[in-house]
């Protein structure tokens, strides 16, 4: 099913991790609603990126597939309106969150993802929508630190 014209439920909802488990992964309506939104969004991320292909890692995921990955339990991704990625053919993750940054998109949550002192600019892009309201227009670096994540402001280097 297509939910926009680049962009397809499956590449949303597929997952390796429910797949090995055996987690049922498919959004109920009010997520699938929120899948579309989120895919007219990436779409607009595509075209800022110069029209490349956007990798979907992650999207949405079922309460048990997130607890199974270690999701955060106020994850955007159990409401469909996350969507983690790439897009080799533009650049790293870093270039990718700057260049969304100058073109001015609106989102609730912008994240640079494990950059480290191997890979200063980052594995992949994080980016949500708002539930309701106002976007919060957060940009931040998810840095791990000992094993575990904190957030810092900015896209920081680690």
């Amino acid at each position: 099913m297509n939910l926009t014209k680049h962009f397809t439920l499956l590449e949303f909802t597929a997952s390796d991790a429910a797949r090995r488990l055996r987690i049922d992964n498919t959004p109920g309506t009010t997520a699938l609603h929120a899948l579309q939104r989120l895919a007219e969004l990436m779409e607009q991320v595509r075209d800022v990126l110069g029209g490349v292909p956007v990798l979907i890692s992650s999207g949405y995921r079922s309460a048990a597939l997130n607890a199974a990955v270690g999701g955060s339990a106020t994850s955007a991704h159990l409401l469909g309106l996350a969507a983690d990625f790439t897009a080799p053919a533009f650049g790293s993750p870093r270039a990718i969150c700057q260049e969304l940054i100058a073109a001015g998109l609106v989102w609730d949550q912008l994240i640079l993802e494990r950059p480290s002192a191997a890979d200063p600019d980052g594995r992949w892009v994080h980016i949500g929508l708002p539930q309701l309201g106002k976007p919060r227009r957060q940009i931040l670096t998810a840095i791990n630190r000992g094993g575990r994540v904190r957030y810092e402001t900015g896209l920081v280097r680690p």
